[in-house]
């Protein structure tokens, strides 16, 4: 049986031309991954990414105005990733606990390469994500980013999820920060059990103890 072919959108303000209508464009998604968790994000640059992808400065320019740009572009490609999973691994269930029960197992399970999207490495942008997406959500120009809509994939995958608590329980008073708390945990606890294992449970990032944690956590909160 054919793949399937599965092309995430991103809202167009993030890029000057879309990386997916070309092959450079995938060429320097796919590498630029690579290199920023080879190298982290403050030793990355677009003269060393140019000389991975036998390129030049002035072509990546094209696409991505700032290395910025492109982490926020990854950011979101990310999260819209998620929310793609979200809804085909929830379409044809009715019942709500299931669905909540599927969504955190969804948000919580180490990431496993996607066989759809062949030019991205969802593993290592996972790895982006834990270590660098602070440099995304914690800068003084987050507003200014908010109110053009860069993370409204990420909101409403909060607002998803706690749609679901409230079918559930609709007397809950803080479905939203409850959400918030279980997807930012999951990037905390990721990171923290690579750097100061003493403060997690999580032995490695193949470890599934988050599902079984965050399951608990939140149906006992909801009760």
């Amino acid at each position: 049986m054919e793949s399937l072919k599965v092309h995430i959108k991103v809202n167009e303000d993030l890029y000057l031309k879309d990386p997916e209508s070309t092959k450079l464009g995938k060429k320097i998604i796919s590498h630029s991954i690579l290199l920023i968790d080879e190298l982290g994000f403050e030793s990355f640059t677009f003269k060393k990414l140019a000389t991975k992808i036998n390129s030049t400065e002035s072509s990546i320019y094209r696409y991505f105005e700032s290395k910025y740009s492109l982490l926020l572009y990854l950011y979101c490609w990310y999260w819209s990733w998620i929310e793609y999973k979200l809804v085909f691994g929830t379409i044809n269930t009715n019942s709500a606990l299931v669905r909540l029960k599927k969504t955190i197992e969804i948000i919580s399970s180490p990431i496993e390469i996607d066989n759809d999207i062949s030019h991205i490495n969802e593993v290592i942008l996972k790895k982006i994500i834990i270590s660098e997406s602070i440099k995304v959500t914690h800068t003084k120009i987050v507003d200014e980013e908010n109110e053009k809509g860069h993370f409204k994939v990420y909101k409403r995958i909060i607002r998803r999820i706690a749609e679901i608590i409230q079918e559930i329980n609709p007397d809950y008073p803080y479905p939203h920060m409850l959400v918030f708390s279980m997807i930012d945990g999951v990037i905390e606890q990721s990171f923290f059990s690579s750097h100061l294992s003493g403060v997690t449970e999580m032995k490695d990032e193949h470890d599934t103890c988050l599902i079984d944690f965050y399951t608990d956590l939140i149906l006992k909160a909801i009760q």
